[in-house]
């Protein structure tokens, strides 16, 4: 025997039936129904007056809307994104502001405006969305690596290498390097390895010497990396946000330690 196919209407329609007939507990009724007498009143009454129509939801929407912007305004709106299909809410509400327009809406409420009038694509409202912050559960869980850009120093230049935990933002490591090779970063490593231990991963992105391209990304680094248990993980190829502490940490040090060191030797930095 097959299941019957239970609706809210059905069961509604099933309760008048019900509460209808001659000697029916009204009270009863609600409670087996798991609705209030209220309700139950109200359901009687819909399908007495008007017939089983009457039992389906009614439109929640209300009868006036005093604050919704008119027409004219609305209108205006689209006429500003047709000349200039690439602002947004904040654009436009700032140009009818220069027109005269008064009570100009919010950017936001523009924003609704243009995606209801289909002049917003979902897929490019993807690529402009807030950034999602993350952070590792506990320090060690995982770290972030990259080099700093390099500068000018006596006899050659300086590559900054940068290790930072990601869950404390701690500075594990700012060393001075002569190059961005696989030997100096191992020897870099070694000891920051005996000071704070082995993380369970670390965060690089693509370049070299722990990954050029897709094709080739356990280098030699990576293979010694994991041989010591560390996971390692890639960033999005050109999409420097997913290194976004250690790219913070490397403004600051450009602004209140790497200007001061041009000039000065490898072993001075």
């Amino acid at each position: 025997m097959s299941w019957q196919t239970v609706t809210v209407m059905s069961l509604r329609l099933e309760f008048v039936k019900f509460a209808i007939a001659d000697g029916s507990n009204i009270a009863e009724l609600c409670r087996r129904f798991h609705i209030s007498r209220k309700t139950g009143y109200k359901w009687i009454k819909r399908l007495l007056t008007q017939g089983q129509q009457g039992l389906a939801d009614l439109s929640r929407r209300p009868k006036t809307s005093p604050y919704r912007t008119r027409d004219t305004v609305e209108k205006a709106i689209l006429a500003v994104r047709e000349q200039h299909n690439a602002w947004g809410g904040r654009k436009i509400r700032k140009r009818m502001q220069n027109l005269g327009w008064q009570d100009v809406p919010a950017a936001s409420t523009i924003t609704v405006i243009l995606r209801r009038n289909g002049c917003i694509d979902p897929s490019e409202s993807l690529k402009h969305m807030t950034w999602q912050r993350f952070e590792a559960q506990a320090p060690n869980d995982l770290w972030q690596m990259d080099y700093k850009g390099h500068f000018n120093v006596v006899q050659g230049r300086c590559h900054p290498l940068t290790v930072l935990d990601d869950h404390s933002r701690y500075s594990l490591g700012l060393r001075a390097c002569s190059d961005e090779k696989t030997m100096t970063v191992w020897q870099q490593l070694i000891p920051i390895f005996h000071r704070y231990g082995l993380p369970n991963q670390i965060l690089v992105d693509n370049g070299s010497p722990w990954g050029s391209d897709k094709q080739h990304i356990f280098t030699p680094l990576v293979v010694w990396m994991i041989r010591q248990g560390i996971g390692i993980i890639h960033c999005r190829p050109y999409h420097p946000q997913t290194l976004g502490k250690d790219e913070r940490f490397h403004r600051t040090f450009k602004a209140e330690i790497g200007q001061y060191c041009i000039g000065f030797s490898l072993e001075q930095c």
